[in-house]
């Protein structure tokens, strides 16, 4: 098979039996059969076209900010867009690819003047990841900006859809049961003025460095809001801030997140997840459940 790919995929950036605690924002994870880089929507397609003629599993990691990758690595390929990161400004629209950093996505339209981005200037990860889980914060969220994006399907063809197919919700796009890929993204501001602009996301990102444990690797928000509560003041309530397992613990400064404070595993941050939501579910009567996406293979 390595040979097969060293002809077909020549040129491309794929490293072989590569460990994504490297690459991930947790710090943990398992290695990747097949870790690659393309550079643009055509490397891309090749590289899915390969992996379905030869019935390898293959799938987009983004840059893993809101993931936990299991210490038994993924199988097939595993591919990553930093590469793809490409940002451009049209009038009142951005068009930014999957890869592309979107607090930095953020300072392009403030640096423009343009406004409706500031909610997002503190959100870690890229544009593809925030579009496939409709990232939001302080009220804003990216259904309220998206025009459109063009996505990967599982056969490598490369399709438009609009804001209205996305079918958003909470956390939730519809790309998310189709299996298709953010390879790039069109965003509508408005026009605004630098200063004000400026300031609001000053005050976003103080409120953010206040609130979040931002000086331990994390896969940021854990749950997602139940109806009618908040979840950190529910585990905070249960008596978890500072619950430890292993080396993953509930954070003391917002008990929302769990941060990586001593070489923790995969494992630990799924035990301490299940410990959560248990005795969340034993003090208030209400059953948390998980933002952040967990995937590949458990140690055997």
């Amino acid at each position: 098979m390595l040979e097969k790919m060293n002809v077909e995929l020549v040129g491309i950036d794929i490293r072989v039996n590569e460990p994504l605690k490297d690459y991930t924002y947790t710090r943990v994870g398992g290695p990747a059969d097949f870790l690659a880089f393309p550079q643009n929507g055509y490397e891309l397609s090749r590289i899915v076209k390969f992996a379905n003629r030869h019935g390898i599993p293959w799938m987009v990691l983004g840059n893993a900010s809101n993931i936990i990758v299991r210490d038994g690595g993924i199988r097939g390929f595993v591919i990553m867009f930093d590469k793809l990161n490409t940002t451009t400004v049209n009038g009142y629209v951005i068009e930014a690819d999957a890869g592309a950093n979107l607090i930095e996505t953020t300072r392009i339209a403030k640096f423009h003047s343009l406004t409706g981005f500031e909610f997002a200037c503190g959100i870690p990860g890229s544009v593809g990841g925030a579009v496939f889980m409709n990232a939001g914060a302080y009220g804003g969220e990216i259904a309220h900006i998206l025009l459109s994006a063009k996505v990967l399907t599982k056969d490598g063809e490369i399709k438009t859809i609009s804001n209205r197919e996305m079918r958003f919700g909470y956390r939730r796009s519809a790309i998310q049961d189709t299996g298709e890929v953010v390879i790039s993204a069109k965003f509508g501001l408005k026009p605004g003025h630098y200063l004000p602009i400026s300031q609001e996301m000053t005050r976003l990102n103080h409120l953010r460095e206040l609130k979040q444990p931002l000086e331990y690797p994390s896969c940021g928000s854990v749950f997602k809001r139940p109806p009618g509560y908040f979840a950190g003041q529910l585990i905070m309530e249960a008596g978890l801030k500072g619950y430890r397992v292993g080396g993953v613990e509930v954070s003391t400064k917002h008990a929302g997140f769990m941060v990586n404070v001593d070489n923790g595993s995969a494992t630990d941050y799924e035990n301490l997840i299940a410990d959560v939501i248990k005795k969340v579910k034993e003090h208030s009567g209400v059953t948390l459940e998980p933002e952040v996406r967990i995937i590949g293979e458990k140690l055997t």
